[in-house]
C-alpha cells in the first residue's frame, strides 16, 4: 500500500479518486484552499470520515513518507506543497495519470463527451449496482444514490473488477485510458476546437478493447472513426441501433418505451432519456436485461448540481445547475421551457479564457432560447486564480445578449444580485443558477431561498 498526498484533494475529481484509494486501503492525505478558506466543509468532513488526513496548504503536510503527490490542472508551481515535493524528490502524478493507472487494470468502461458524461457515468453505476454485479465508480459529480454519511457519492467502491469513469477530454488525457467499453455522448466546442476533439475521440475509441458506443444524433460523435470496432448507436430520432419511441417529456420526469419496454425517468429533459439510452447500450455488453436496467433508472435520483431543486418559497422554486458550456446551457434551457413559467436565469461564467473561447456561442446560446420574460442576471467571470488576461468583462457579454431584445443584469459582484433575483419573483417562477468550478454556488442558491423567504415570512 501507499501513501499519497493530494493538492486540492476538495475538487470533485480529486476527491473521487482519494475516496476510491482509501477504499482499497491505501494512506491518503492532502490539502486545499477552499479549507484554508473555512469552505467546503461538508466535502471535508467526509473524507475526514473516510479516513483522510488534511493539512493546510503550506507545505507541512508533505512529509518525507509520502509515496505519491497528485495534482490536477489547477494547481500551479507555486503551491506550497509543490514545492515541498519538489524539494523533496516525490514523484507529482497528475490526477488523470493516476485515474488512467486505476483504471486500466480493472474491466473498465470509460464515458466521455462534451455533456452528460457525469449523468451516464452514474446512470451506468446505478443499473450494475441494482443488477448485482458489484461495480466501482469514479465521477466528477455526485450520484445521489450512493451519497452518505461517509461518502460524497462521487465514487462507489464494489468487489467486482468492474470501473465505469468519467473521462475528461479537456486536458487531452482521454487518450489515457483503455477501456473494455468507450462511450461518447456528443461532441461540441467546449473546451477545445471541434477538429481537435474528434482527433482526442478517435484516439480513444482506437484503443478500446471490446464495445463503442456512440449517439447517432450528433453529427461529430456519429461520423467517428469507428477503427474497426464493435459499435451500437444510440438515438432519440430512430437513427441509431438502439433508440427511444413514444417520448413524453414532462417538467420533472420523463417516460419512453425501447423495444416495446416502458421506461420512466425521475430526472427532466430530452437529453436525459439520450443519456439513459446511452447507460443502457452501454450495459448491455455485460449482459444486463433491458428490463432490470429500466428498473434501475426508474431508481436513479440524478447528480448533485444538475437540475437540483434547492427549495421553494413565495410560489418560486430554486434550482442548482452545473450549466456552463453551450451545450449543457441549452439542455437546461429546453428542460425549462417545458413549463410554461417565467424564468429568472443566473449564469455565472468560469475562466477568462474559455469566456472568451465561447463568447459567441454563449451569446447565441441565451439569445435563441430564453424566453423573451425571462430575465438574465450575470456576474463578473470567475477568477479562480492564475495567470490571465482579464481584458474581457461578463458585461460585454450582457450587452451582446440584450441586443436581441432580452433583459439581461450584470452586477460585478454576485452577492449584489441574490437580493436582486428575490425582489424580481413572483409566484410560480423559477430561478435557475448555472455554473461550474465553483462549489459555493449552491451555497448562493440557499442565499437567495433565505431572501425569497424574508419577502415570504407567511409561506
Amino acid at each position: 500500500m501507499s501513501t499519497y498526498f493530494f493538492i486540492g484533494i476538495g475538487g470533485s475529481g480529486m476527491s473521487a479518486i482519494a475516496q476510491m484509494l482509501l477504499g482499497e486501503g491505501h494512506t491518503v492525505r492532502g490539502s486545499d484552499r477552499s479549507l484554508d478558506q473555512g469552505k467546503g466543509g461538508a466535502t471535508f468532513d467526509l473524507l475526514r470520515a473516510g479516513g483522510a488526513r488534511l493539512f493546510p496548504q503550506d507545505g507541512s503536510g508533505v512529509s518525507p513518507d509520502t509515496d505519491f503527490v497528485v495534482v490536477s490542472t489547477a494547481i500551479e508551481d507555486t503551491v506550497p506543497d509543490m514545492r515541498a515535493a519538489r524539494d523533496a524528490g516525490i514523484p507529482v502524478l497528475h490526477r488523470s495519470e493516476l485515474l488512467a493507472e486505476i483504471f486500466n487494470r480493472r474491466n473498465g468502461i470509460a464515458v466521455g463527451g462534451t455533456s452528460g458524461k457525469s449523468t451516464v457515468t452514474g446512470m451506468i453505476a446505478v443499473i450494475l449496482d441494482h443488477a448485482g454485479l458489484s461495480p466501482s465508480a469514479i465521477n466528477g459529480g455526485k450520484i445521489k444514490n450512493f451519497v452518505s454519511e461517509t461518502s460524497l457519492g462521487n465514487t462507489l467502491v464494489g468487489s467486482s473488477d468492474i470501473l465505469v469513469i468519467e473521462s475528461d477530454e479537456s486536458d487531452g488525457s482521454i487518450v489515457n485510458y483503455k477501456p473494455e467499453v468507450s462511450l461518447v455522448t456528443n461532441i461540441t466546442k467546449d473546451h477545445k476546437p471541434v477538429p481537435e476533439l474528434r482527433d482526442l475521440f478517435e484516439i480513444f475509441i482506437g484503443n478500446t478493447n471490446g464495445l463503442v458506443v456512440l449517439n447517432a444524433d450528433c453529427p461529430e460523435a456519429s461520423t467517428l472513426d469507428r477503427c474497426g470496432k464493435a459499435t451500437v448507436t444510440f438515438s432519440l430520432k430512430g437513427n441509431g441501433d438502439f433508440n427511444a419511441g413514444g417520448v413524453e417529456l414532462k417538467p420533472l420526469s420523463s417516460t419512453f418505451r425501447v423495444n416495446g419496454i416502458p421506461c420512466r425517468l425521475n430526472v427532466p429533459g430530452a437529453h436525459n432519456v439520450s443519456n439513459a439510452l446511452a447507460a443502457v447500450a452501454a450495459c448491455r455488453h455485460f449482459d444486463v436485461p433491458e428490463r432490470v436496467a429500466f428498473e434501475a433508472l426508474e431508481q436513479f435520483k440524478g447528480i448533485a448540481r444538475r437540475y437540483d431543486i434547492v427549495g421553494r418559497a413565495g410560489g418560486i422554486t430554486v434550482i442548482d445547475d452545473f450549466g456552463h458550456n453551450p451545450d449543457k446551457i441549452r439542455a437546461t434551457l429546453k428542460t425549462l421551457a417545458l413549463g410554461a413559467q417565467r424564468n429568472l436565469l443566473f449564469f455565472q461564467s468560469h475562466g477568462f479564457g474559455p469566456t472568451r473561447f465561447m463568447r459567441q456561442e454563449l451569446v447565441s446560446v441565451f439569445s435563441s432560447h430564453m424566453k423573451k420574460n425571462d430575465i438574465l442576471f450575470v456576474p463578473e467571470i470567475y477568477y479562480a486564480g492564475g495567470t490571465a488576461d482579464k481584458s474581457l468583462s461578463m458585461s460585454d457579454i450582457a450587452k451582446d445578449i440584450q441586443s436581441s431584445g432580452l433583459e439581461v443584469i450584470f452586477r460585478d459582484k454576485r452577492a449584489d444580485l441574490a437580493p436582486l433575483i428575490a425582489d424580481a419573483g413572483a409566484p410560480g417562477d423559477i430561478v435557475c443558477v448555472m455554473g461550474a468550478r465553483d462549489d459555493t454556488l449552491t451555497h448562493f442558491c440557499r442565499d437567495i431561498l433565505n431572501h425569497l423567504r424574508e419577502l415570504h415570512p407567511d409561506e
